[in-house]
């Protein structure tokens, strides 16, 4: 392993990202959902929508939230109707990230909504929203990168990768998604 000199490291110093409030607030969250939440049955839905909400979270009664996700920051979730984060799936929400009516997060999933500005010299952090719109789904283990947004029923197949937006109705996979084909659905706001 390199050792920095003093002029290297003085590179790497951008200060802190967060204030030392958004800090203590995500730490009390983390020690929350894991004592309150983590171990709860899936059919404890409620219980872990109230935990959420009361972290500053908008989350639709019928939204379903499995108990080993692990969700960034609250504050920065939208969850509509019927709309569900899967387990273990990871929500980092630097930024806003939103689930439409009926859209879905599959167990492994991840959205980012975080990255670096990788030629700044103190690699500072830049958030940027996701967005799944209405039955959109990200399929197991697929991962969404910042400023994503998953068009109006638009599916990230398993371990996909989505750096930039995805468009309605196509079913999308690989590194980096690529389309395959559209998708033929049976639902009444589907497009002929």
């Amino acid at each position: 392993m390199d050792i920095l000199n003093a002029a290297e490291q003085d590179t790497w110093r951008g200060g802190r990202s967060f204030t030392l409030r958004n800090r203590i607030y995500r730490a009390v969250w983390q020690i929350t959902w894991f004592v309150f939440a983590s171990w709860t049955p899936p059919q404890s839905n409620a219980w872990r929508r109230f935990l959420l909400r009361s972290f500053g979270a908008q989350v639709a009664s019928t939204a379903g939230i499995y108990p080993s996700a692990r969700i960034w920051s609250p504050a920065n979730l939208v969850i509509g109707d019927c709309a569900c984060i899967g387990p273990r799936t990871t929500i980092y929400s630097m930024a806003t990230i939103t689930l439409e009516a009926y859209s879905l997060v599959s167990q492994g999933g991840c959205l980012c909504a975080g990255t670096h500005d990788i030629e700044d010299q103190n690699f500072q952090l830049m958030a940027r929203p996701i967005t799944l719109c209405r039955r959109a789904w990200v399929a197991a283990e697929a991962f969404v990168g910042p400023g994503v947004t998953i068009g109006r029923g638009a599916v990230l197949g398993a371990r996909g990768c989505a750096f930039s937006n995805l468009e309605p109705w196509t079913v999308y996979a690989g590194n980096p998604a690529r389309p395959l084909k559209t998708r033929a659905v049976r639902f009444s706001d589907c497009p002929t």
